[in-house]
C-alpha cells in the first residue's frame, strides 16, 4: 500500500516545522557569541575574562547573589535577566553583565578597569552603571546598517543621558526582558500615582 505525497508530508510537517525553529535559534546563538567575541579586543582576553566570571559566580554562589553584592537591592525586588554584553563607552566597548531587574537596569564591567585617582594613586575598580526604571525615557533596538549582525539596545534617560549595550549572546531575550520590566515599573508608577 503506497501512502500519499500529502498524507506523509502533512505527519511530518510538525517535525519540520520544530527543526527549523531550532536551526533559526542556533543560528541566533551562533551570531550573538560571534559578535560578542569580536568586540573584544583580543580573544586571550575574552577568555580570561569569561572563565573569570565564571568563577566568580560559582563562588560567589550565582548570578543574583552577585547582582545583590553588587548594588543596592530593595525589599521586593526581583532579578529578572542577567546577560552578558558589552557597554559601549568613549574608550571602547566594556565587557560585563547586564543586570535587569524589577526595580532597575546594571551593569558591571567583568574585569576592574584602573584609573588615576586624585592624589595620583593608580586604583582598579570595575565600571558600574545603574539606571533606576523610573529614570528610564525609552528604550529602542538599533542595527548597524552596514553589518546587520550588529545590535544594539540604546537606553535613554529622562535626564538626557543614553547608554548603548551590544554584543549581547541573545539579543532578542535581552531586549524581551527590558521592555517587560520598563512596563511592569510604568503599571506600578500608575498604580501609585492613582492611589495617592
Amino acid at each position: 500500500m503506497e501512502i500519499p505525497v500529502d498524507e506523509t508530508l502533512s505527519r511530518h510537517l510538525p517535525v519540520l516545522k520544530r527543526m527549523s525553529k531550532l536551526g533559526k535559534k542556533a543560528n541566533n546563538f551562533a551570531t550573538g557569541v560571534k559578535e560578542h567575541v569580536r568586540l573584544a579586543p583580543k580573544i586571550t582576553e575574552t577568555v580570561k575574562g569569561k572563565l573569570s566570571l565564571g568563577a566568580k559566580i560559582i563562588q560567589v554562589g550565582g548570578v543574583e547573589k552577585i547582582f545583590k553584592q553588587l548594588f543596592s537591592v530593595k525589599e521586593g525586588e526581583n532579578l529578572l535577566k542577567a546577560s552578558q554584553c558589552y557597554l559601549s563607552t568613549t574608550a571602547g566597548p566594556i565587557a560585563g553583565l547586564l543586570f535587569i531587574s524589577t526595580n532597575k537596569v546594571a551593569f558591571c564591567s567583568e574585569r576592574s578597569l584602573k584609573f588615576c585617582s586624585p592624589s595620583g594613586e593608580l586604583i582598579r575598580v570595575h565600571y558600574k552603571v545603574l539606571i533606576p526604571l523610573s529614570k528610564i525615557k525609552r528604550v529602542d533596538q538599533r542595527v548597524n546598517m552596514k553589518k546587520q549582525s550588529e545590535k544594539y539596545i540604546e537606553v535613554y534617560t529622562v535626564d538626557g543621558f543614553d547608554f548603548w549595550f551590544m554584543g549581547f549572546l541573545n539579543y532578542q531575550k535581552a531586549f524581551k526582558y527590558l521592555q517587560q520590566a520598563i512596563s511592569q515599573s510604568c503599571k506600578w508608577m500608575m498604580n501609585q500615582s492613582l492611589t495617592s
